[in-house]
């Protein structure tokens, strides 16, 4: 079943919008940024990530955001470039600021922290003049990150963008994308949250993302009521992860759920790009859903194993050999059991 229709006649499957930033992973394990001294440069930031995923699997990707006027904003675009990413919408902030930068801390496989810097930076200075009506109409679907709505005058041009996708039937994908940096407080993180949830067509996020976009209205939904009051508003997927857990892909006939594929995991975070990347592009192949959820899982699960994200995004070729390779080990239904 095709739960969400795409104009196939468009030239660009995705146009991601939000932070391109650089991820710095420690290549001494375990220890603490403290007791770290040398670090991996890579791209990252959810969108950027995403938009690479896609890249990597075989779509057209595009890009809406900015980045700084420097040697850092020349890496990131470089990297999209060699990538195959139209960067034709990649602007470079205009006052100095500087493009986001994360330090991760792998303690353990299964205990990892990030330390963020983001004040005065580049990718929250997207201007709703950057977002123009014939770009997006150039794309199948537009996918927005929660973290872009964070402040001006990023936040307007994603509801800018929200708006003109609308107009021109571009299908919109929110990706909640919860970080604690650049908000102001929780019920600033609903309202605007809301918004953009209530004009998509799909919708991801964790248990928690899902509490804050509904702190305001609805606070202590379970993920059935949640699901189908996003739904209600004319969501045609709602995606909702538990880590370790696993996740469900709810929609107007039935709920699916998926459980991470078995590996040994080097850090505790990246995989729900590759998840997003990896589920997006089975949706655009036209894929039943349970096999958008094991395409995502087995991304996920080959992310988390890596020791970055961007440069790690694995092909369809892959995805395809790791599922074969869990399955032969560990059973036909490893995952979907």
């Amino acid at each position: 079943m095709q739960y969400i229709e795409f104009d196939s006649s468009r030239p660009l499957d995705l146009i991601p919008m939000g932070r391109i930033a650089i991820d710095f992973n420690p290549v001494d394990y375990f220890k603490t940024l403290a007791q770290s001294d040398t670090f991996k440069k890579y791209v990252g930031g959810s969108p950027a990530n995403i938009a690479v995923g896609l890249a990597r699997l075989g779509k057209k990707v595009g890009f809406i955001g900015t980045v700084s006027d420097d040697r850092f904003g020349d890496y990131v675009t470089e990297f999209f470039q060699n990538e195959g990413i139209d960067t034709s919408h990649v602007t470079r902030a205009k006052n100095g600021e500087k493009i986001g930068l994360t330090f991760t801390e792998i303690l353990s496989p299964t205990e990892s922290s990030i330390l963020m810097y983001r004040d005065g930076i580049a990718d929250l200075m997207l201007h709703p003049d950057d977002v123009d009506e014939a770009y997006i109409a150039s794309s199948k679907a537009l996918l927005i990150s929660g973290t872009a709505l964070s402040q001006s005058p990023s936040r307007e041009a994603c509801l800018k963008a929200m708006f003109l996708a609308k107009k021109v039937g571009t299908r919109i994908v929110f990706d909640i994308d919860y970080r604690p940096y650049n908000w102001k407080c929780a019920d600033e993180m609903a309202i605007y949250y809301s918004i953009v949830a209530e004009n998509s067509d799909m919708i991801m996020g964790s248990r928690e993302e899902f509490d804050l976009t509904e702190a305001i209205t609805a606070p202590g939904r379970t993920d059935r009521e949640t699901a189908d009051y996003w739904l209600g508003k004319g969501n045609k997927i709602i995606i909702i992860k538990h880590g370790k857990v696993g996740s469900t892909a709810y929609t107007a006939d039935g709920s699916y759920s998926i459980k991470p594929f078995p590996v040994t995991a080097l850090k505790s975070f990246g995989g729900g790009d590759g998840y997003g990347s990896a589920f997006l592009y089975s949706l655009f192949e036209g894929k039943d859903i349970m096999d958008c959820l094991e395409m995502g899982s087995a991304s996920a699960s080959m992310l988390v194993a890596a020791h970055g994200c961007s440069l790690f995004m694995p092909t369809v070729e892959e995805i395809e050999k790791f599922i074969r390779e869990e399955k032969a080990q560990y059973g036909e239904m490893v995952a979907r059991g």
